[in-house]
């Protein structure tokens, strides 16, 4: 939207702090997406780069800046001027001379104090906005990035913004992209797709990264109507709410690879999260993908509302009996602007500790009765080992390392990645316990 702007990812291209700052002298505006981990970072960046270019503006964007404009300003100097929730049209605005004062969602300081503008509208019509793809191509280099279970390389594009489903725990719709569901039409997304294919011929993989990518029927239906002629491999999000007609219809356009966020195997903490899902729903969903070739990575998380040492074996169990390609399991984070998070506070569920360690894994935030940071980190870890050192599992990877040599170099990399993960986690669950041991001597 900005013709002399430029996105730096820095650290998939292996650009240095340093070389950073040192860009940061070419430009008059630093637009900052940052998250509620990294934020302390990306301060001290910002001031360094201020520091080298006096006269930079710097926008802080994102949903910990959203959510708490007035903590994030008074957090640095560096930052002149946060835009909360959406900000295409604001930013491009603002660039073009514009006074804050007159930018809808702005927050900035005037005369001593911190000054927030009325929320701005939701962007309506997404097909107004310029392709993603085309900024890939200007300033990216997409060989730099690996997910494991997509194919590399590959890249991600959004069809739609926003999320009508009610997850208590989940970050975007609550404090960035809203719950109302809006969308691009099909034909636009099929001529990005056109134009994504000729300008990566090395792309093996495009994955949508949308909130739910399939969550209306008949739009899915349409779309995948559009993509099919294009014959070309495709991966998204996905409920467990997809029936069999919808997935059929994902599956003969392209469509390889589900990310589905199970979170739990319990029918109440399902319940407690507001999934507006079922134990059945979700065995007859994998069920389904697996009568139709589709493979699912799957989400799960530990410690969300309710969570029991016996909760959490009804997941693992649950888990196993699903037996999808490869899962994720995180730690529940108690985000601000979230649901979770109020329900957290109200109940002093909240740990003192660090939302990550020095690597930027995730740590405990959220502590309950008989599940402290030590053994809910254990929990995650014997999640982990239960469900990929089963005999099944194992020959599952063996035959690809067999019978591919780029799953060869990818699961080895993994492993190492894997290995390496799982002695910090048992490093910080002997650490916890260890002061645990040590603060109940001290009371005794």
């Amino acid at each position: 939207m900005l013709p002399d702007s430029k996105v730096l990812d820095a650290p998939p291209h292996r650009v240095s702090i340093e070389q950073t700052v040192e860009m940061a002298r070419d430009f008059e505006l630093l637009v900052l997406f940052t998250s509620t981990p990294g934020f302390e970072v990306d301060c001290r960046i910002a001031q360094m780069m201020k520091d080298s270019n006096p006269k930079l503006k710097v926008c802080f964007v994102g949903p910990p800046v959203t959510m708490e404009p007035e903590k994030s300003l008074n957090a640095s100097k560096a930052i002149d001027f946060i835009i909360r929730r959406e900000f295409d049209y604001q930013i491009v605005d603002y660039a073009n001379g514009k006074p804050l004062e007159e930018i809808p969602g702005a927050s900035f300081r005037k005369d001593g104090m911190i000054v927030n503008n009325p929320e701005a509208p939701m962007v309506e019509n997404l097909d107004a906005l310029p392709w993603v793809t085309k900024v890939y191509k200007r300033d990216l280099d997409i060989t730099n990035y690996n997910v494991p279970f997509l194919l590399n390389p590959f890249i991600s594009m959004y069809t739609s913004r926003g999320c009508p489903a009610m997850c208590t725990f989940c970050l975007w719709p609550q404090t960035h992209s809203g719950h109302r569901w809006r969308l691009r039409s099909s034909d636009d997304i099929r001529d990005e797709v056109k134009y994504a294919l000729e300008a990566f011929p090395q792309m093996k993989e495009i994955f949508f990264d949308d909130d739910t990518f399939n969550y209306r029927k008949e739009r899915t239906i349409e779309l995948c109507a559009k993509l099919k002629p294009l014959n070309f491999t495709w991966s998204c999000t996905s409920r467990v709410t997809t029936d069999y007609d919808t997935l059929k219809a994902m599956k003969e356009a392209g469509c390889r690879l589900l990310i589905v966020g199970y979170e739990s195997g319990d029918a109440q903490i399902l319940k407690n999260i507001k999934k507006g899902a079922t134990i059945d729903l979700a065995e007859r969903f994998t069920a389904n993908c697996k009568k139709l070739g589709l493979v699912i990575h799957g989400d799960f998380i530990v410690g969300l509302p309710g969570e029991t040492r016996e909760s959490i074996r009804k997941t693992i169990d649950f888990a196993k009996k699903l037996d999808n390609e490869t899962i994720q399991v995180s730690i529940a984070h108690p985000y601000p602007g979230t649901e979770f998070y109020e329900y957290a506070k109200k109940n002093d569920l909240i740990s003192i500790g660090n939302i990550v360690d020095e690597r930027g894994n995730q740590l405990p935030k959220v502590v309950y009765e008989n599940l402290n940071e030590a053994e809910l980190m254990d929990w995650v870890e014997r999640f982990y080992s239960e469900y990929y050192f089963r005999t099944k599992v194992i020959w599952r990877m063996v035959r690809k390392v067999i019978f591919n040599s780029h799953d060869r170099k990818r699961l080895t990399k993994e492993a190492r990645e894997y290995m390496a993960l799982r002695s910090r986690r048992k490093k910080f669950i002997s650490q916890q316990r260890q002061q645990t041991t040590v603060s109940a001597n001290a009371g005794d």
